[in-house]
């Protein structure tokens, strides 16, 4: 991967062809919305979702999701199709694999991100980290 700097001097990514997956997990219609409308406030070019995982939280392993520009040779990625570049490192897969990320506002207090990963075999009661089967 190589980062190039185009007239205005924002960053343009070169990335590699086997840095390009198939998508590790599934975005709902209502997540990819609320990722484009993220994204979109975010107004920096080049801007992408980042989702993983790291050590941490409630239950072992905590969810990362972000908006980011820095990419590097570990990372994994796919376009939606509205557009919007995922990015994933290669640890992270194997506990996202078969994961499906929502949007969903019930209420105040439970709406927003939700993941459904078959990976886990426990999570908090935030949804926000899991064990990992």
């Amino acid at each position: 991967m190589t980062t190039t700097l185009t007239e205005a001097q924002s960053p343009t990514l070169t990335i590699e062809p086997d840095q390009i997956i198939e998508p590790a997990l599934a975005l709902t219609e209502s997540a990819q919305k609320q990722v484009l409308r993220v994204l979109e406030r975010k107004n920096t070019p080049g801007a992408f979702l980042r989702i993983g995982v790291r050590g941490g939280g409630c239950s072992g392993l905590s969810y990362v999701l972000k908006p980011d520009t820095e990419f590097d040779e570990f990372d994994r990625t796919w376009t939606l199709e509205n557009g919007v570049r995922v990015v994933v490192d290669r640890k992270s897969i194997q506990y996202l694999a078969g994961t499906t990320l929502d949007y969903s506002i019930k209420n105040l207090l439970e709406g927003g991100f939700q993941f459904q990963n078959p990976n886990s075999a426990k999570s908090c009661g935030c949804g926000s980290s899991f064990t990992p089967k």
